[in-house]
């Protein structure tokens, strides 16, 4: 009972990861997405110069003492 349970699982878990790795490379590839991939991509090394407004800080870093 064991080794059909263990060929079933082998078989048929190795034919779901192929169809979920070809379905995550047709999502990534597909033309509709390289927009938003690019933007994604780009927020990393966008410029923002002005400074965090308060609504913008963590609220653990709202209780932080600075000692100056």
């Amino acid at each position: 009972m064991y080794e059909l349970l263990a060929s079933f699982a082998q078989t048929w878990g190795m034919l779901l990861f192929i169809t979920l790795f070809i379905a995550g490379g047709v999502y990534a590839l597909w033309p509709k997405n390289q927009a938003a991939f690019d933007e994604a991509a780009s927020l990393p090394l966008m410029d923002d110069d002005r400074p965090a407004a308060a609504d913008d800080v963590a609220p653990c870093d709202k209780d932080v003492k600075h000692h100056g």
